[in-house]
């Protein structure tokens, strides 16, 4: 197999939080001027990985910050050339852009952009595909790898059979946290009872544990999964998913016919910053619950898809796919009103961000059908192009002359 390390890596002027409601928001990105990034951090730790022939960095900044963000990124792969890095920027996804619009009629070019969570994670298996890997490793900017095997764990299984015949595709690892942990844990406050999946992920997580190495997936953890060819060639990341692409991406799978797997011996550490805005990241959260519900109801409408059903994601996901989630959405809009110190934000959450994210789900529901009626053309037609590659290449090379200016070669 031919690897490739994706980390999507998302760059700002500044820590602040942005607008409420914003296109484009993220649950962190790291200032321009920050001493010691988390792009750094997770770089150095890649040092020690044996077998790494390439990592690609998927640049997200707003056009204001791009130049400062593209100079600071470039700055930190030159530091490491055993990784053999490449930044994928807005003018690398800009000729993949074009390339798709000419082959490829009726394919929205926002669907493979760098802004939006699955948009972005779609740019990542476009690039590879361009340079002819056969599998991605997404891992993200604010994790660091544990020992030297990290690569060897993300394929091992890879392509393979299980005993039952099946074969593995994609599959996930897990994060532990700063204290090693690898469950939600911790006490729920009264204001996020209806909202808390701490239970229901842990009693998934503890069960995966105790399983076999390799087991069925209910959930993804997009800063540690491996995806093969015949996967990612044949399922995209959904591009109208506000957070949680990673999950998401589960759903999609079983969704065209295959499957998510979980690997118990293969895990990263997670080290986040503090989130900026909670009231920013629940009103994401409320678009993506909303949103998914609506999806899953029309892929069981298609009677060409495999059905989704909340008994099949038990504990976790399967609560969340329901519209039960509608009401607990309310609730808890109105219980952190009352109890945050952003409280206005809540209260508009509770007033209007219901209504406009069941208004979003209806409007998009089947947008991502769509795309997977061209998804896999777009990669055939792209699969390992020397001319695009070759382009991709040389503007992306971090110790190309000109790079940190941001010229196009």
């Amino acid at each position: 197999m031919n690897p490739v390390i994706v980390i999507p890596s998302y760059w700002a002027a500044d820590g602040r939080p942005r607008e409420i409601g914003a296109v484009g928001v993220y649950d962190h990105t790291t200032p321009t001027d920050k001493p010691l990034p988390e792009l750094e951090t997770c770089l150095e730790s890649l040092e020690q990985v044996r077998g790494i022939t390439r990592v690609i960095v998927l640049l997200v900044s707003a056009p204001g910050s791009e130049r400062a963000a593209r100079a600071r990124v470039g700055s930190i792969c030159r530091a490491h050339p055993n990784l053999n890095p490449l930044i994928v920027g807005s003018r690398e996804a800009a000729v993949i852009a074009e390339v798709v619009s000419k082959f490829i009629r009726g394919m929205d070019g926002e669907t493979i952009s760098l802004r939006g969570y699955g948009a972005i994670r779609n740019c990542g298996l476009i690039a590879a595909s361009v340079l002819g890997h056969d599998a991605v490793v997404f891992l993200d900017d604010d994790e660091v790898v544990l020992d030297d095997s990290f690569l060897i764990d993300a394929v091992y299984g890879l392509g393979q059979r299980t005993r039952q015949n099946l074969k593995v595709l994609a599959k996930s690892g897990y994060f532990l946290d700063r204290e090693g942990s690898p469950l939600a844990g911790g006490n729920v406050r009264w204001s996020d009872r209806l909202w808390s999946k701490h239970e229901e992920f842990d009693a998934w997580m503890m069960r995966a544990l105790a399983s076999t190495r390799i087991s069925r997936s209910n959930v993804g953890c997009g800063g540690c999964m491996a995806l093969h060819a015949e996967a990612f060639t044949q399922v995209a990341f959904d591009p109208w998913i506000t957070r949680g692409e990673d999950l998401d991406y589960v759903i999609n799978l079983r969704a065209f016919g295959l499957d998510m797997w979980f690997d118990n011996e293969w895990c990263v550490r997670h080290l986040p910053p503090p989130t900026p805005s909670s009231a920013q990241r629940f009103l994401q959260d409320v678009y993506r619950w909303t949103y998914e519900a609506s999806k899953v109801e029309l892929i069981n409408g298609r009677a060409n898809l495999r059905r989704i059903t909340p008994e099949s994601l038990m504990p976790y996901p399967g609560p969340w796919i329901t519209s039960d989630v509608a009401p607990r959405i309310r609730s808890t809009a109105l219980r952190r009103a009352i109890t945050s110190s952003e409280r206005s934000d809540y209260l508009a959450i509770w007033r209007y961000g219901c209504a406009q994210a069941a208004e979003y789900a209806r409007s998009h529901a089947d947008s991502y059908l769509r795309l997977q009626s061209y998804w896999p053309e777009v990669i055939s037609t792209l699969w390992d192009v020397p001319q695009l590659a070759k382009a991709i290449r040389e503007s992306g090379d971090p110790f190309a002359r000109g790079s940190e200016a941001g010229e196009a070669r």
